[in-house]
């Protein structure tokens, strides 16, 4: 059993909210607020044995649960909402590529690389940055990638929530993955990505 193992939290009405760990998972299963659970069953945790039966409680946890109640952050699903920007869910938006010279790369030997540099009046948005090498990053420096000779390799784009959950994820399931799947959009560049290395393993 893999106490590492994320639970993916939704609401009641299935959209992603969270990764929470099995200890978050059993007390909403305990405090009655969990819905419904879908998915394998990640964790069977015992409790005590009752005096009178003998019988050892327990507490199965699935690999998605819907809680009850409003979640306090709803303007998180709306159209407008831009997640918040991190270099890990950025290095994992660009599959720790490099968008310049397109090579892998550890997220220790990665930088945050904005296209329009800041000092030209850029901003530090998901669609005006990129993962970029550091030997790339300095040779752009202070300069648009046309203003260096440079060509990038894909477009940037803000993630959905639904997307920004799946970039959030250590090791994502596969009941999980298709339950996230059906959250991104249509023409999602994530949903694709991840279609294509489904396809792979296959």
């Amino acid at each position: 059993m893999d106490l590492q193992q994320q639970v993916l939290r939704t609401d009641v009405g299935g959209m992603p909210l969270e990764w929470i760990g099995y200890q978050d998972a059993v007390r909403l299963i305990a405090l009655g607020q969990v819905s419904y659970s879908l998915g394998r069953t990640l964790y069977r945790i015992h409790g005590g044995i009752n005096a009178l039966s003998g019988a050892q409680s327990f507490i199965d946890v699935n690999a998605i649960i819907a809680s009850h109640g409003q979640h306090p952050h709803t303007h998180l699903f709306s159209d407008s909402y831009t997640p918040p920007l991190s270099n890990k869910a950025l290095f994992r938006r660009d599959q720790s590529l490099c968008l310049y010279c397109g090579e892998q790369f550890p997220n220790a030997l990665l930088s945050r690389d904005h296209v329009k540099p800041l000092s030209q009046g850029g901003a530090d948005l998901w669609s005006n940055v990129v993962a970029a090498c550091k030997r790339c990053n300095n040779h752009k420096a202070g300069r648009t990638p046309e203003q260096a000779g440079m060509q990038l390799l894909a477009i940037p784009f803000t993630p959905t929530h639904a997307e920004y959950v799946y970039l959030q994820g250590r090791r994502i399931l596969a009941d999980q993955m298709e339950f996230l799947l059906a959250h991104f959009p249509r023409n999602s560049r994530l949903r694709r990505r991840v279609e294509q290395g489904q396809a792979l393993l296959a």
